[in-house]
């Protein structure tokens, strides 16, 4: 079968956002095909790059969410700046920025003056608690929503306090539920021919994110509360120690439970009124648990694995280990990009098609790297013109 170009090819993203669920976002646009044009200001560009140990500002912090994008320097601040900044909305598919609600607008940069400019435009705006309602105005990070929506109440040891994921989790599922919007609203446009407007925001991406434990408390009235390595209701899912190391069960059904007890060599577990229904497992974890980790603690944990195949079940690795298993390396999850002499380790994307192809990626910008060729390429500005606003220092 022909493989199509990549599903995205033809649309260009002009991308304003900074940090993580906007970049990451855009990087999966990217992905798909989409030319990201990344407006960064001049001098100091995204905040990421000021994590970088490198003199090129491209750290591991950067490289994680902006590969493959075009970067252009051009200072907000200014009237020849924003008027830039327009022009190039005007030949773009989709705007996305995530400043404070009321910034864009200040900068005439806002969605409604821009769509009523261009009206197929898709306006994305990401913020941590969305463009309207009474914290609108309020700056927030992942970790301080994992506080507030009551993620974090739900993280860490039983007898410990509430703990912080160290992954940014919320940014990420904002950034999934970017991507997704996006396409959606790519789809209707081709539809209806208009454009739309999306908010999104970090509480929100948060809120939704509480699944079965929000649903708890909304049809029981009970709170949740911290469950360690456990799952919130259903047993035996948790982590088990072996003759070597520790490893991770995830057997919600009588079936799985089942499965288990015939490999563990105790199928009359299975049928012990203790653990007979998901209830009983339930209400009797611990003594579920102390009759498994009886069992598993008299062989190694591969042993145990090997076994196990047909279960849900696994080890506990290590970052080196997991990006080094067979399996995570044959689905390209782990990739290189050819920089020079030089190569990048960057993490594959989940996007697999059978039909189309994925852009190839390329290395993450320099700061400013293409203003020259954006200016030139998508507005037509000649060297005279463009030497000039860098003089003005409207861009750099």
């Amino acid at each position: 079968m022909v493989a199509h170009l990549p599903p995205l090819d033809g649309i260009r993203v002009l991308d304003f956002s900074r940090i993580i669920a906007g970049p990451l976002c855009t990087q999966q646009l990217a992905d798909l095909g989409a030319e990201v044009i990344k407006v960064e200001q001049p001098g100091n560009g995204d905040d990421m790059r000021a994590r970088s140990p490198r003199g090129d500002r491209r750290g591991a912090s950067f490289l994680a969410f902006n590969r493959s994008k075009r970067s252009i320097c051009i200072d907000l601040a200014t009237a020849d700046g924003q008027d830039l900044a327009r022009r190039l909305a005007a030949r773009s598919d989709v705007v996305i920025e995530n400043f404070r609600p009321g910034v864009m607008d200040r900068l005439g940069l806002g969605a409604d003056r821009l769509r009523a400019e261009h009206p197929a435009l898709i306006y994305v705006s990401i913020s941590a608690y969305g463009a309207r309602g009474p914290w609108a105005d309020r700056p927030g990070l992942d970790p301080v929503l994992q506080a507030e929506s009551g993620m974090m109440s739900l993280t860490g040891p039983v007898d410990g306090g509430p703990t912080r994921h160290p992954l940014s989790l919320i940014d990420t599922l904002t950034a999934a539920h970017a991507t997704s919007a996006i396409c959606a609203a790519l789809y209707g446009r081709q539809r209806h021919g208009a454009g739309d407007r999306i908010d999104l925001c970090l509480l929100d991406t948060a809120i939704g994110a509480l699944g079965n434990a929000g649903l708890e408390y909304l049809t029981t009235g009970r709170v949740p509360q911290r469950s360690g390595n456990r799952h919130l209701v259903a047993a035996p899912i948790d982590l088990f120690a072996t003759a070597t190391q520790p490893i991770y069960l995830a057997m919600a059904t009588d079936r799985l439970f089942a499965d288990l007890c015939d490999v563990l060599g105790r199928p009359e577990l299975a049928r012990d009124e203790r653990f007979a229904t998901p209830a009983a497992r339930s209400r009797n974890r611990d003594e579920l648990k102390a009759e498994i980790e009886a069992l598993l603690r008299t062989r190694p944990a591969d042993e145990w694995l090997a076994g196990m195949a047909h279960l849900p079940a696994g080890g506990v690795r290590t970052i080196d280990q997991a990006l080094q298993a067979p399996e995570v390396l044959h689905r390209d999850m782990v990739q290189h990009i050819v920089e020079g002499d030089h190569t990048i380790g960057v993490l594959g994307t989940p996007f697999k098609f059978s039909d189309h192809t994925l852009a190839t990626f390329r290395p993450p910008p320099l700061l400013g790297q293409h203003t020259d060729e954006v200016l030139a390429g998508t507005l037509g500005l000649d060297g005279v013109t463009i030497a000039a606003l860098r003089e003005a220092g409207t861009v750099a």
